[in-house]
């Protein structure tokens, strides 16, 4: 049974789990209070009707202590009156002898044969039922001069039954209705606090049927559930620029490898008809054919290194390496396959006790991109400058060229993927429009910053930013 109640309880939409948790809750604090209110206010209750019957029973002791001397049978008999007056409302008084006969008695409404005479030896308080009547009964021993006898007091409790009756009725309805209007209040309040719930699941379900561009609607409050719809619009956005360049870069990815097939497929066509016999077409043919195919394997290899960097966890790298080594080495490397280069760097500030935690080869691969964009971009003879700086907690290496420079509208896009700002030049020079962008990956992978600035005619300068580490054990 308790299974099928979970079982039940569980499939449940939250809204109601929510408002039957809320009116259970209600429902045992009220009980819980009310259950004690009722046994307070009754016992009060009973303390009233006991301390009246103590009161009369001390009027009655008092009076006949009062006449001692000369309390005999018949005097008691006389006492009727005095009986009468301190008698109350549906309550019985009777005085008994020795042996237990009633020598008097007084009732207004309460009939005597309810409760049978005895006698006490010792004053006692009582609870009985008759039937449907609840009594207290109060008996206390009468000794004055030579009488010995029993002074019994009967109250009817009816009045006090109804009276108990009533608060409890009066306490079960206002916990019913208590419980009701809890639990309309409480779906109110699931309806409202679940709004955003119910914006996020329409969200979802439109987001499968229409598409990415589908957001949460909300008010902008500063509650749990209202930021829960805030991140997931984020995360929608973030969703939907991702897509956008994933979309951006297979159309991009297509269209760049488009063009060498093309050219390949129509040289070799050309061969296939009537190439075969001319040395000089075939020479040519086969040159501009290698020159695509270099192309084409610079193209896949570039991706696959995009890919690798953006997909690759964040570079760890267990040693902390003195980046104008690298500077040095690279540039030095370069400078060797370019003989027309000129190359300078000077990196005093960075040169002794300054090391940056960073892969090596990632470093190197960041340096000769910007440095063959500096060759490609140049104006008659290449100057490239490296300089480097030390700030309080970071290192800086800038690659500064002579070039052509970059339009200010191009930058916010330099590093996009397949961005070229001169396409013309850039397909004739081998660019792909991948090198920035590979940069970018690779120093932000380890935990560096890129950016350029850049005057037409004038040249660029990439700034390359890390954070210092701790100088290296000796």
């Amino acid at each position: 049974m308790i299974q099928k109640v979970r079982s039940w309880f569980s499939r449940l939409p939250i809204k109601w789990k929510m408002v039957l948790w809320s009116s259970c809750m209600l429902f045992l604090l009220f009980a819980a209070y009310n259950f004690a209110q009722y046994i307070a206010m009754n016992r009060w209750m009973v303390l009233q009707e006991q301390t009246s019957i103590q009161r009369n029973m001390a009027e009655l002791q008092d009076y006949f202590q009062e006449k001692r001397d000369t309390l005999n049978v018949r005097t008691i008999e006389g006492s009727r009156g005095f009986l009468e007056k301190v008698n109350g409302k549906r309550q019985l008084i009777r005085i008994l002898d020795e042996q237990g006969k009633p020598i008097v008695t007084v009732s207004d409404g309460l009939p005597p044969a309810n409760v049978i005479p005895q006698t006490a030896l010792q004053t006692e308080l009582l609870s009985v039922w008759h039937y449907e009547d609840h009594l207290l009964v109060m008996r206390s021993p009468l000794i004055a001069g030579s009488f010995h006898g029993t002074i019994e007091i009967v109250h009817n409790l009816e009045t006090f039954d109804q009276l108990s009756d009533s608060i409890l009725w009066i306490m079960i309805v206002a916990g019913a209705g208590a419980i009701l209007l809890s639990a309309i209040g409480g779906l109110m309040i699931a309806r409202q606090l679940l709004r955003p719930i119910h914006s996020l699941t329409n969200a979802i379900r439109n987001v499968k049927k229409r598409g990415l561009h589908e957001r949460v609607e909300y008010r902008g409050a500063s509650d749990e559930l209202s930021r829960l719809a805030s991140l997931f619009n984020d995360l929608m956005h973030q969703l939907e620029f991702s897509f956008q360049q994933q979309k951006q870069f297979v159309e991009d990815a297509s269209h760049e490898l488009r063009t060498p097939i093309a050219i390949i497929k129509g040289h070799l066509s050309l061969l296939d008809r009537w190439g075969k016999r001319d040395p000089e077409m075939l020479d040519q043919s086969l040159s501009v054919t290698l020159q695509e195919f270099s192309r084409l394997e610079k193209l896949v290899q570039e991706l696959l290194t995009l890919t690798r960097a953006e997909n690759e966890a964040p570079a760890l790298n267990d040693e902390a390496v003195r980046p104008a080594d690298i500077v040095k080495q690279t540039a030095d490397r370069f400078a060797a396959l370019h003989p027309s280069l000129d190359i300078a760097y000077e990196l005093g500030p960075i040169e002794s006790d300054t090391f940056i935690r960073v892969v090596p080869r990632h470093l190197e691969q960041t340096l000769l991109i910007l440095l063959d964009n500096a060759v490609k971009y140049a104006v008659d003879v290449p100057v490239i400058r490296i300089t480097g700086k030390r700030t309080e907690e970071r290192a800086e290496i800038r690659v500064i060229d002579r070039g052509i420079g970059i339009p200010p509208e191009e930058l916010p896009f330099i590093f996009d993927r397949f961005y070229r700002v001169d396409k013309a030049r850039s397909r004739e020079k081998g660019g792909t429009g991948l090198g920035l962008a590979i940069a970018k990956r690779l120093v932000e992978k380890n935990g560096g910053q890129i950016t350029i600035t850049s005057s037409e005619q004038e040249g660029t300068c990439v700034l390359l930013s890390f954070p210092l580490e701790g100088p290296m054990p000796t």
